[in-house]
């Protein structure tokens, strides 16, 4: 096939993004887009982009013989019945994260896209981060020997609106789900195990909702390693994204993108800018190189970089660790399974 032909469901933030991305693909044609909110400002641009059709009706995409494969950016409680009416219609699938906010739903749309043999892929960016997949590559290939701990920092700049964690799923679904598959990812092994405390130090009104602002998870890895986690909702100072992996042979560490790097010493202080502000930033090459992968693997053939089996298991250690907190214990990934 010469080109792919895609349609996107959803024209929030990450539905525009990806089309910006895809519409400079060569391999692609992004020919509609349906969005719940069809306005002028949409069609205007979309038709920068050239693309063919903006529709408020997302049946317009599923049932578009023409159109091969299916991006779904919309909210998440839509991500199940989306997926399985494209797979059932033979689209392959580009879903973002995480695919419901209840594993046992993701595994039936799982179910599905198998039944109707279809790709899909999920939207775990950050593997794509060129620096995280050379460390992941270097303890795969043992340069570091066996992997004792694998540490994970993840703040973010500033905590989202309370409309948006009144839909989000908590702190672990939405913002630690991240990590999950960044620790399954780095270590090279399934998590066995998940001890998590939460609090709310940032904003009042979020345990108000229900939420929490600031964990710590610790995790257990069938290969023995253990890991820990720490998450906030607000890093006064920038997007904070470190990993650290440290093993019998070494270690390799992982630093925040900065803006540059310049850095001034003077008599008083040595200083250089505050890392990255916002996720757009810090992964804007990984966001391009995960959708040029997806497409990559539909025009040549071979399995997507991450798939759905990585997007139930994050979402299961996800809903671990929500339990742990709650019930105040480690909890199994058995116990779930």
């Amino acid at each position: 096939m010469d080109k792919i032909t895609i349609g996107i469901i959803g024209a929030g933030r990450i539905g525009k993004l990806h089309a910006e991305h895809l519409s400079r693909n060569r391999q692609v044609v992004v020919q509609t887009i349906s969005d719940v909110f069809v306005t002028e400002e949409l069609r205007a641009w979309a038709a920068e982009l050239g693309v063919g059709a903006v529709t408020g009706n997302y049946k317009d995409i599923i049932e578009d013989p023409s159109i091969q494969a299916v991006f779904i950016c919309s909210s998440t409680n839509t991500h199940v019945p989306f997926i399985v009416e494209a797979a059932q219609a033979g689209k392959h699938i580009f879903c973002e994260k995480p695919i419901s906010l209840d594993y046992r739903q993701t595994a039936e749309a799982l179910k599905a896209v198998k039944e109707a043999g279809v790709l899909l892929q999920t939207g775990f960016n950050r593997r794509f981060d060129h620096n995280f997949r050379r460390a992941r590559d270097l303890v795969q290939d043992g340069k570091i020997g066996s992997p004792h701990l694998i540490k994970i920092t993840s703040r973010d700049p500033a905590p989202p609106s309370t409309d948006y964690i009144k839909v989000s799923g908590g702190l672990f679904m939405d913002m630690a789900i991240h990590d999950f598959d960044m620790a399954r990812y780095l270590s090279g092994s399934e998590v066995t195990e998940v001890y998590a405390q939460g609090a709310v130090l940032v904003n009042p009104v979020i345990g108000e909702l229900g939420d929490i602002d600031t964990a710590i998870i610790f995790l257990k890895f069938a290969n023995g390693a253990l890991g820990v986690i720490d998450n906030s909702r607000q890093a006064v100072y920038g997007y904070d994204q470190r990993i650290e992996v440290f093993g019998s042979e070494g270690s390799v560490t992982v630093q925040n993108d900065h803006p540059n790097t310049a850095e001034i010493s003077t008599k008083d202080s040595v200083s250089r800018d505050n890392p990255k502000f916002f996720f757009l930033e810090r992964y804007h090459e990984a966001y391009i190189d995960e959708t040029r992968q997806f497409i990559d693997c539909i025009v040549h053939g071979g399995q997507v970089p991450v798939d759905g089996h990585d997007a139930l298991q994050a979402e299961k250690i996800a809903y671990a660790a929500k339990k742990s907190m709650q019930e105040r214990r480690p909890v199994p990934l058995a116990e779930i399974d």
